[in-house]
């Protein structure tokens, strides 16, 4: 009961962060207009907010690949029978670019219903163009697998932790009894980072008050007047996705509630959305989806963190919105090849983009480009981008839970009772 009363207090404390962030951070951007008070600026937005938004942020992502490294190689490890592990992958991925395909779909549908660009001033100047690396199908693919381990450790590069620790936890799974002291090793590696996420974690509530406070105070409402109708074609979309092919997702495949899942998981999104990030934010994804949710830590380990880097389903919907946005703005008309390959390309996309603030973007050059549209466009959505991220990773790790919810229950590793409790 103890416990319970502390997660709850904790998340209390979260959703009110928010809150008082986000009237805090209006009230400075009402009151900075004026130049004379150029220390809100200096000392507050820039200053206080920005050093503890960023820290917070820094001290839960300098967990990220200890966490994916040792929770991943103890799933992979923890899973003995080898058909299991290869049929909980399949799975996983299946409903992962499933989800992501409706996703694009959803979005691109949106978009010519709203449509976002048509009445936007044609005659935009763009500043200057934005040189982004154009990344193609054959190089997402084959950059998974890393040629120096170590160097992917230092650089966060996801995809390759990824697959090293997969293929790690796979021999160790394959060699059994023989390899029972590494396999101790990291699981008690695995408690301690456990351990340290709880103590950065009690640190959440200020976290996410200087995060938030720091993107009104900065952005204001007047900043979302020009593409007021961008916006609402993206989040019309995450509502949709969110909603309709999660709840559906639930209900299908596994017997759930919708309500009751938000319910659980909806203090994970408040994270989520201050974070703007599915790696930051995935300690506290798998500690809702075992304690909460009742997934075994066998399947949460392994589905979770893949997720965190190859199931995008929110990036996926910006970038789909994205493309009609600027194909209208450009006037530049998409035939229907076009639009199946900004599916196919997004989808791709997804899986290598990593869980991190706007990355997004970098992606969104490879969707823009094989679509046909100038890349330059993506300086049209810039600015308003960071609210944007914010709510689209709440539902990226949305993704990432509801099908793991799935697997689970597949597999009989799921708690039901704790679910409904």
């Amino acid at each position: 009961m103890t416990n319970k009363k502390k997660r709850f207090s904790l998340t209390n404390q979260i959703f009110f962060a928010l809150i008082a962030g986000a009237l805090t951070g209006v009230i400075l951007n009402i009151v900075s207009a004026g130049q004379h008070i150029g220390f809100i600026n200096n000392w507050l937005i820039s200053g206080l907010f920005e050093i503890v938004g960023k820290m917070f942020i820094s001290a839960i992502r300098m967990l990220v690949v200890p966490l994916v490294l040792t929770s991943l190689i103890c799933g992979a490890a923890g899973i003995n029978d080898i058909k299991k592990l290869g049929r909980v992958g399949g799975k996983t991925l299946i409903f992962y670019l499933s989800t992501t395909a409706i996703a694009v779909t959803i979005a691109l549908i949106v978009s010519y219903i709203i449509d976002p660009g048509i009445g936007f001033q044609t005659e935009i100047q763009v500043a200057e163009k934005i040189e982004t690396p154009v990344l193609s199908i054959a190089q997402t693919i084959y950059s998974i697998v890393p040629v120096n381990p170590f160097a992917a450790f230092s650089e966060g590069n996801m995809l390759q932790v990824i697959f090293f620790a997969l293929v790690f936890g796979f021999s160790m799974a394959a060699l059994g009894e023989k390899v029972q002291n590494v396999r101790t090793l990291i699981e008690q590696l695995n408690e301690i980072v456990m351990k340290m996420i709880m103590v950065v974690m009690a640190t959440a509530p200020f976290g996410v008050f200087a995060l938030v406070a720091n993107v009104f105070a900065k952005e204001g409402f007047s900043a979302f007047v020009p593409l007021m109708k961008y916006i609402i074609c993206v989040t019309v979309a995450l509502l949709i996705q969110f909603s309709v092919t999660y709840g559906l997702a639930l209900k299908i495949f596994a017997r759930l509630s919708l309500i009751t899942f938000i319910k659980k998981f909806y203090s994970t999104m408040l994270v989520a959305f201050s974070t703007a990030s599915s790696n930051a934010t995935l300690p506290v994804t798998m500690e809702t989806a075992e304690k909460e949710m009742g997934v075994s830590n066998k399947i949460a380990s392994f589905t979770l963190p893949l997720g965190a880097t190859v199931n995008m389903d929110g990036t996926a919907i910006m970038q789909g919105c994205a493309v009609v946005f600027i194909s209208q703005v450009y006037g530049i008309d998409l035939s229907l090849t076009a639009l199946l390959t900004v599916v196919l390309t997004a989808t791709i996309a997804s899986i290598g983009t990593a869980g991190v603030p706007s990355v997004g973007l970098i992606t969104l050059s490879m969707v823009l480009t094989q679509a046909g549209l100038p890349v330059e466009g993506i300086a049209l959505i810039m600015g308003i981008d960071r609210i944007l991220d914010m709510m689209r990773t709440a539902v990226n790790i949305s993704g990432d839970t509801v099908v793991t919810l799935i697997v689970a229950k597949s597999e009989g590793e799921l708690d039901e009772s704790v679910f409904n409790q």
